[in-house]
């Protein structure tokens, strides 16, 4: 099985380092996708052991994901793991999140901050269960985290999702996808470490476009039928 990490990045020569020099021992290959940052993201990660791709603007979460999937699908990837670039997500935890999938009990895994005690902000905790509700609503399956960024996607799940959602967004909109295909999701309890510099988006700002997102993804698929089978 090939193993291919997906790491989208803006701004984080700070951590990227750290966070490819890790991954690197529990995956096939790393691609980190620079989406248009101002300072030495590029470099830094590329030293560590990554293949880069550049964004020469800002392109967002979503496009960037998007170009990392295409180059992990063009590499022969089995299974993608998708990790932040800013030490969120502990690498170690690779072999956690992947069993499912390596065991065919899952299509994707999400690493999920709350099926054990999570050190985060209310105001944090309350958009991600805002934005989790309304994905779940509806559905009988749930699930605890639909904005965790620390996922595993295997080949029949990677070949069916069709990201348009340039920003962040897109998160749920594969979810929607998967779960409108009778794929399977699961999830594993991780670990969670916030950074003070680590976030390049205001929380509550991010948290606000990210549920208008969602309502949009829902109302499509629920009332008009979205067609998840065409690339965009």
């Amino acid at each position: 099985m090939k193993i291919i990490a997906v790491i989208p990045c803006l701004d984080e020569a700070q951590f990227i380092g750290n966070v490819v020099s890790s991954t690197v021992k529990f995956v096939d290959k790393v691609i980190v996708i620079n989406d248009g940052s101002k300072d030495n993201t590029a470099e830094v990660a590329q030293s560590a052991g990554a293949e880069v791709i550049s964004h020469t603007r800002r392109r967002g979460a979503g496009a960037a994901t998007r170009a990392g999937f295409e180059a992990a699908v063009k590499y022969g990837a089995d299974i993608v793991v998708t990790l932040d670039g800013d030490g969120q997500h502990d690498p170690c935890e690779i072999p956690i999140l992947i069993k499912p999938v390596l065991e065919g009990k899952a299509d994707v895994t999400i690493g999920s901050r709350f099926l054990r005690e999570a050190k985060v902000n209310r105001y944090r905790k309350f958009g991600i269960d805002v934005i989790t509700w309304l994905y779940n609503i509806g559905h009988n399956a749930k699930i605890h985290d639909a904005q965790s960024g620390f996922r595993a996607y295997n080949r029949k799940a990677l070949d069916i999702i069709a990201i348009t959602y340039p920003g962040f967004g897109f998160s749920i909109e594969t979810l929607v996808q998967v779960r409108k295909h009778g794929l399977k999701i699961s999830e594993v309890a991780v670990s969670c470490i916030y950074h003070e510099s680590g976030s390049t988006e205001h929380p509550v700002t991010h948290g606000l476009n990210v549920a208008l997102s969602v309502l949009k993804i829902r109302l499509k698929e629920e009332f008009f039928n979205m067609d998840v089978k065409q690339k965009p």
